[in-house]
């Protein structure tokens, strides 16, 4: 059973997931509530399968790859704007220019749940095994790099209907589908280019059935 602690951390904010003609797939994280406070951080892989973060500290950039794996880590200047239609980035080397469209049909479903409810562990346990067929790739619940264990709470979703994107200023190409499935945790990101609205929470390592005999024995 999944609990809150005082421990737990929580991430609210968006992510923006799209591919590019030439191959390169992109992942936004815009972050309003964080230990970290608002910030935007990127993860982006080639066609070839290198895995590259962007993030605007070196904080992030520790906090981030210590979460994820990553090939090279860079920390870059990094601004972000988002409105009702639009979506621009500049981060370092890569800037990302995307058309937001209407809320898609997943979307709409997801807004009717409540969001106390969508956004819980239990809940993004239990739905865990349906959005793997419904979603392949995408997971609802898993395991990071160190252990801890991670919900992804999506409470809306809007398609992403066009977009271009240029690394060092070389163009990326236009909009395509985020395939092959990125490879930066447990979780992909879906295979139409979209944006969520997202609770990310993460709960301690979970006690193993060893470690819990041993704290038992200890007390003895």
């Amino acid at each position: 059973m999944e609990t809150m602690s005082a421990d737990t951390e929580q991430f609210v904010g968006h992510i923006a997931s799209l591919g590019t003609t030439s191959g390169v797939r992109i992942v936004i994280g815009m972050w309003e509530t964080s230990r970290f406070g608002a910030f935007t951080d990127v993860m982006v892989e080639s066609l070839e399968g290198t895995r590259t973060l962007l993030a605007p500290s070196a904080a992030v950039a520790d906090y981030v790859s210590g979460a994820y794996s990553f090939d090279i880590v860079r920390t870059v200047p990094l601004t972000v704007s988002m409105d009702e239609e639009r979506l621009s980035l500049d981060a370092g080397p890569l800037t990302v220019r995307a058309e937001l469209g209407e809320s898609t049909a997943l979307g709409r479903l997801l807004g009717l749940i409540p969001p106390a409810i969508g956004t819980h562990p239990r809940w993004l346990s239990a739905i865990n095994p349906a959005a793997k067929i419904l979603m392949p790739g995408v997971r609802t619940a898993g395991t990071i790099k160190d252990g801890r264990r991670q919900y992804y709470g999506v409470t809306g979703a809007r398609s992403i209907t066009a977009a271009t994107a240029s690394w060092a200023g070389e163009s990326l190409g236009s909009l395509s589908n985020v395939r092959p499935r990125v490879r930066f945790g447990f979780s992909s990101a879906p295979k139409k280019p979209q944006l969520v609205n997202v609770t990310t929470t993460l709960l301690p390592p979970a006690e193993t059935e060893s470690s819990s005999q041993q704290a038992t024995a200890d007390t003895v």
